[in-house]
């Protein structure tokens, strides 16, 4: 008899490559076409990759047609020297589907990826069947340091980003950020289970950091310019929304964060999970679920 993997140790999906406006993109797919539902597509968090979304990738594809793509700058993808933004990878994630896949999809963002998947649902609709939100990065308009920044914390604010931007410093603080004991103790941090942070975990987000040119994306994110608010990119969107909440998220206020997507967007669904910033890999089983049960509840039957 065969044994059970567990999700926890449930291989990477080998991928491939795709060419995008002259650099190398890669991403990873499984599971085949269905008639029934829309393809998936999975999109990581800063620092992260395709790699992020192992369990889920082998718990979807057999009821999903799924594809997890590592954004520009990340993961396996070229470290290219671009101006990062939403803007960017909106366009990336656009062509993409429209290229690779081949029919609008639903999209699933972590952290930055919510962000980014969401510039596309409100940017490109026709290539968005619905959206899938989890711990999603990105200010509200109202909130006071997009408003109203203190101008003690601004001006400290432009002066570290300068101090950032500069070659040395920003060499030396991406070689602290991405030491393993470092990525590590982030990590232990943002995750309720414990045993979710494991070595594995730890060398998928560490192994990037040495791609040549890793250390100039690190430092180009941080002076991207800033795009729209979610409250914007929310007015603009008609499709779907499902938001995933890792209640014990410690970067987020998932209480006053949910409040405000629905202020937005009434007619989200939402769920809360106890789990921390990444809940799909923290809770894989518990996201998968609620994906497939929106997916046949909302998005299939609208």
């Amino acid at each position: 008899m065969t044994a059970t993997i567990s999700l926890a140790d449930a291989p990477a999906k080998p991928g491939q490559y795709w060419q995008w406006q002259g650099h190398e993109i890669y991403y990873v797919h499984a599971g085949e076409p269905r008639s029934d539902r829309p393809p998936l597509l999975l999109v990581h968090g800063f620092g992260a990759s395709t790699d992020h979304w192992r369990k889920n990738v082998a718990d979807l594809a057999a009821d999903f047609d799924v594809w997890a793509i590592d954004l520009l700058g990340f993961g396996r993808s070229e470290k290219a020297d671009r101006v990062y933004s939403g803007e960017l990878w909106r366009e990336q994630l656009h062509d993409f589907i429209t290229e690779v896949i081949g029919e609008p999809a639903v999209l699933a963002g972590n952290s930055l990826g919510g962000y980014a998947s969401l510039c596309v649902a409100a940017g490109e609709p026709q290539s968005v069947r619905g959206l899938v939100l989890l711990n999603s990065a990105g200010p509200f308009s109202d909130d006071p340091r997009v408003q109203k920044p203190n101008p003690v914390k601004a001006f400290i604010g432009k002066v570290f980003r300068s101090v950032l931007l500069q070659p040395l410093p920003s060499y030396l603080i991406f070689q602290n950020a991405r030491r393993k004991s470092t990525i590590r103790k982030t990590l232990q941090r943002v995750y309720v289970d414990q045993s979710a942070v494991t070595d594995q975990l730890v060398e998928d987000i560490y192994r990037p950091s040495c791609d040549r040119g890793a250390s100039r994306v690190f430092a180009s994110v941080f002076k991207s310019p800033r795009g729209d608010t979610l409250d914007v990119l929310l007015e603009q969107m008609e499709c779907p929304l499902l938001t995933i909440w890792g209640q014990g998220d410690p970067w987020m206020n998932t209480g006053d964060r949910s409040a405000k997507f629905r202020q937005y967007y009434p007619t989200l669904t939402e769920h809360f999970l106890g789990a921390g910033h990444c809940p799909h890999d923290e809770s894989p089983k518990e996201v998968d679920q609620i994906i497939r049960q929106w997916m046949d509840d909302t998005v299939t039957k609208g």
